[in-house]
């Protein structure tokens, strides 16, 4: 059985608390009273507990929680050094962690073209033909686009960016990570021709007479990487800092970074001893990383700031793109039912070798098809392991989206105790296109939060920043309320899926913490706890449905230190 969510004991995690001294408790559940390093208090503050679910002043002291309860009772916990941070009437919650996220790619969209905004083909174009105007960059390289709401009603194309740009290679990632639009002179650098053999995993798109578009879907991607000069050690190191330091703005405490190249967990260690890693990650490796994480997993540096436990691999592709798999044609594609980028011999060795070793396994899977394939892979493993022989009895491997599920398939979560790691965002972005890829019925069954949880799945709650903006508001409203940031909410858009207040803060909070292994150190706030608290302008538990939307974050702390302060 699943243990208690709130007084479950994880292994790793006791050791860790044990090595970071937690302080001793009085019989009131509070620490011994002396002098605390700083207290919160002057808002509403949420424990995330059942009970008591409020408090009036939090105490903290090295990096821990030693109070929490009435102002009145605190007296002893304030002294002569003792800081006192005014909430001026924001309210305060356990640190919001985001639970599917890339760090590193925050980092590199502030440094590169930022096609976010762009809202159709010649919003594209012209994008392209601005950052053209650097003649010193020998390649053009954007994120950020996303065309299902484009006029135009199509992906683009290499005739559109050679329009602007025909000398120099350009290279455009869309929104999901899962496609590219490429120029021909970067089709030419890369080697493509219209002869090229679409890949395993990957599709090149093509015209009615054979021709390559310029899209390159998944796999199909990879011979584009080599154009552009793999940033140096310290020009990575300064993209972690930097992508921390926006997610810290944004308003989480942590996140489980995705994708890591196991060599970045030394630079990230490096940069939390510094002072300069914002926030604490818990990092997902690749699969060829997997007999190095193995070999120490889990791995702690910098005091827990810094984790490193598992490996995350691949399903299928994403649904924008058509790359999700499918149990059945997509509806606005007939020929086409997406892509599976694993094999079942390789995936399920791997699966039963992390039961043996302790390796927490993080797995991408969109769409119906390959969500039910990877859940009878896990169920194989794990009755092919038994609990004896694992290095961890309860693994909470993760499957990361979950987006299109076959409905006999959403109680399998719950009963084979496997975390479904959602972003909210998804729902609100891909519902505008979602109806036309997979038609109404099968809706039923996506974004399916109430009815996961209603079969007692557990749902760690994410960004996937930079897929999506990365707001820590954005997501706790896309969780609540199911409608896009104008309030808009269309046909098959299942409003019964959304969350009450209480579960949607679960999902950023206490649930990330189980899924981490970590629910005995984070996601409430209470005594002997690590302090990691997010703070916003504003009640996220009271305020109307649609003021989510406007919540800002004003202060962000992390180990009792404030790392991000609102300038207003």
């Amino acid at each position: 059985m699943r243990p208690a969510l709130l007084t479950a004991s994880a292994l790793p995690a006791l050791v860790l608390l044990a090595a970071c001294g937690a302080p001793e408790t009085t019989g009131d559940g509070n620490a011994a009273a002396t002098p605390a390093d700083r207290v919160f208090t002057g808002g509403p503050i949420y424990t995330g507990l059942e009970g008591p679910a409020m408090a009036e002043l939090v105490a903290v002291d090295d990096g821990r929680i030693v109070y929490a309860g009435d102002a009145a009772g605190a007296e002893a916990f304030i002294g002569e050094t003792t800081e006192t941070i005014d909430l001026d009437g924001a309210a305060m919650f356990p640190g919001f962690t985001d639970a599917h996220a890339h760090v590193i790619g925050v980092g590199s969209r502030e440094r590169t073209l930022n096609l976010e905004e762009v809202s159709s083909i010649a919003e594209l174009q012209a994008a392209v033909a601005g950052a053209a105007e650097d003649e010193t960059a020998s390649i053009i390289s954007g994120r950020g686009w996303i065309e299902t709401h484009w006029p135009e009603g199509r992906f683009p194309s290499a005739a559109d960016l050679d329009e602007v740009e025909a000398e120099r290679p350009v290279v455009l990632v869309r929104a999901d990570g899962h496609a590219l639009v490429a120029n021909t002179a970067a089709m030419d650098a890369a080697g493509i021709t219209n002869e090229t053999p679409n890949p395993d995993g990957g599709a090149i798109n093509r015209d009615e007479n054979g021709v390559a578009t310029g899209i390159f879907v998944d796999t199909a991607m990879a011979p584009f990487a080599a154009l552009s000069p793999e940033p140096t050690r310290e020009e990575r190191k300064a993209l972690y800092e930097l992508g921390a330091e926006v997610m810290a703005a944004s308003g989480w405490t942590g996140v489980h970074d995705m994708s890591v190249n196991y060599a970045d967990v030394d630079l990230m260690a490096e940069l939390a001893e510094e002072g300069r890693f914002a926030i604490r990650t818990n990092v997902y490796s690749n699969p060829e990383d997997y007999d190095a994480v193995a070999a120490v997993a889990p791995r702690i540096e910098a005091d827990g700031r810094v984790i490193a436990r598992g490996i995350k691999f691949y399903m299928d592709g994403a649904l924008g793109s058509r790359g999700a798999a499918l149990l059945a044609p997509y509806d606005d594609e007939p020929d086409n039912s997406g892509l599976f980028l694993s094999t079942r011999p390789n995936s399920e060795e791997m699966m039963r070798a992390a039961l043996e070793d302790g390796v927490q396994l993080a797995v991408h899977a969109i769409g119906d098809a390959g969500n039910q394939r990877l859940l009878d892979w896990m169920e194989t493993s794990f009755d092919a392991v038994a609990e004896d022989d694992r290095t961890v009895a309860d693994p909470r491997w993760r499957v990361e989206h979950a987006q299109v599920l076959a409905p006999t398939d959403i109680p399998r979560f719950g009963e084979m105790e496997v975390i479904a790691s959602m972003q909210p965002s998804h729902a609100i972005g891909d519902l505008h296109f979602a109806p036309s890829r997979i038609g109404l019925q099968r809706l039923e069954g996506a974004y399916a939060w109430q009815s996961l949880v209603d079969t007692g799945a557990i749902i760690a709650g994410g960004s996937d920043a930079p897929v999506e903006r990365g707001e820590a508001r954005i997501e706790f409203y896309a969780a609540a309320v199911r409608r896009d940031l104008n309030g808009y909410a269309g046909e098959g858009w299942n409003l019964d899926q959304a969350l009450d207040r209480e579960t949607a803060l679960k999902l950023f909070t206490i649930w990330p913490a189980y899924a981490s292994l970590r629910e005995d150190e984070l996601g409430t706030i209470e005594v002997g706890k690590i302090a990691d608290f997010s703070v916003f302008d504003r009640d996220l538990m009271t305020v109307p449905d649609l003021e989510l939307r406007d919540a800002r974050p004003v202060m962000t702390i992390v180990d009792g230190e404030v790392v991000f302060r609102a300038e207003d």
